[in-house]
């Protein structure tokens, strides 16, 4: 009976012991990704980690509110 199937199918193939270590990797490789992107998001120039006072001289400098504007709400921070 188990010529029939012989070293394919479900029997044990040449790298059939090496699953092991390609689902390692695999799950470290997930782990490495799923931490690099927290990291990137704690960068200091990721646009949500920006300063009141850089979001304020931003809009001045697109035009966005004008030199009045932009001295009030300057002393409103300070």
């Amino acid at each position: 009976m188990m010529d029939e199937y012989g070293t394919h199918g479900w029997g044990m193939g040449a790298f059939m012991g090496w699953w092991w270590l390609i689902g390692i990797i695999v799950f470290v490789l997930i782990i490495w990704f799923i931490l690099k992107s927290k990291n990137i998001r704690n960068r200091p120039y990721f646009p949500g980690n920006k300063s009141a006072m850089d979001l304020l001289k931003e809009r001045y400098a697109k035009g966005e509110i004008d030199k009045q504007e932009f001295e009030e709400r300057k002393k409103d921070l300070t």
